[in-house]
């Protein structure tokens, strides 16, 4: 992945969702040739030069100090998640074209302590991911209630390819839409960590030779985290549950992910939940932990 050229690119695509108004700055009239803010003002906002900020969105990152990124920031009104890309998107721009192009590691799995945690946790569903979104672990609630995802048999086990590439992604989940911008945002995130990760580099450039949607989404340059929220899906064998999900990183490996999910006692998605415990309990086979 071109880094300079994905910091260049956000940085264009933050500008273009703000308008003056947004910007608190005032509106003159005359012709604007390019949607949302102009160069210049930006930097007026960033509190620098106009020449200094077009080199930062031409991607030259040399010598661009956290103040200048917070500046930006401000600036580019961006939330939690685009500021920590900005300031990863620089680092890496910053590292130079050589040095430190070593190959990202990434989990597949996890060590016997923490699987022995996860499955002890046997009421909720609990999903171990990587960066890339590899499945790395579940109990084996979370299995069966991805229980399609890991019907795959390529490995590793991948949301993001089930999302875009599997049609019964577009069933299970019930606002298909809104999970491929969360997966690709996500995606976008990870890409701005580890640029010369190759297999994320793969997954994307398969994900968009196969999928026009994701190939439109990711030209977008929207980044999230993925830390707590809800999921309505329709899983195959229970029908439909509203889970709420909460992702926390792990402290003995920051690169993974744990993603558990609940439903409010006394729900029709808490019966469901019961109702899958029970057909995973007797339907053993495939939903072995991975």
């Amino acid at each position: 992945m071109d880094n300079r050229d994905d910091l260049s690119k956000f940085l264009i695509s933050r500008r273009a969702k703000l308008d003056l108004e947004q910007a608190g700055l005032p509106d003159y009239g005359g012709r604007r040739r390019v949607p949302g803010l102009r160069r210049e003002e930006v930097a007026l906002l960033a509190g620098m030069s106009s020449e200094y900020y077009k080199r930062l969105e031409r991607g030259n990152a040399k010598g661009v100090s956290e103040a200048v990124i917070d500046g930006v920031s401000r600036a580019l009104q961006l939330d939690a998640a685009e500021h920590a890309h900005l300031y990863e998107l620089v680092r890496s721009a910053n590292a130079g074209t050589h040095p430190q192009r070593r190959r990202p590691v990434r989990k597949t799995q996890v060590n016997p302590t923490l699987q022995q945690t996860i499955d002890a946790m046997s009421t909720v569903p609990v999903f171990v991911q990587n960066g890339r979104l590899d499945a790395v672990a579940t109990n084996r609630l979370g299995r069966a209630l991805f229980s399609e995802m890991f019907d795959d048999a390529r490995q590793p086990v991948n949301a993001a390819r089930f999302v875009f590439l599997d049609a019964r992604a577009q069933t299970f989940y019930q606002d298909w839409e809104s999970n491929t911008r969360q997966i690709v945002a996500l995606l976008r995130a990870e890409a701005g960590r580890s640029p010369y990760d190759r297999q994320l580099s793969d997954l994307v450039g398969e994900l968009s030779t196969r999928s026009d949607l994701f190939r439109k989404l990711w030209g977008a340059h929207d980044v999230r985290e993925h830390r707590t929220g809800v999921k309505s899906i329709h899983h195959p064998v229970v029908g439909d549950l509203d889970l709420n999900y909460l992702g926390l990183d792990l402290a003995s490996d920051h690169s993974l992910q744990m993603l558990v999910f609940s439903a409010e006692p006394g729900t029709a998605s808490h019966d469901g939940l019961q109702l899958l415990a029970n057909w995973a309990d007797t339907h053993s086979v495939g939903l072995t932990s991975t």
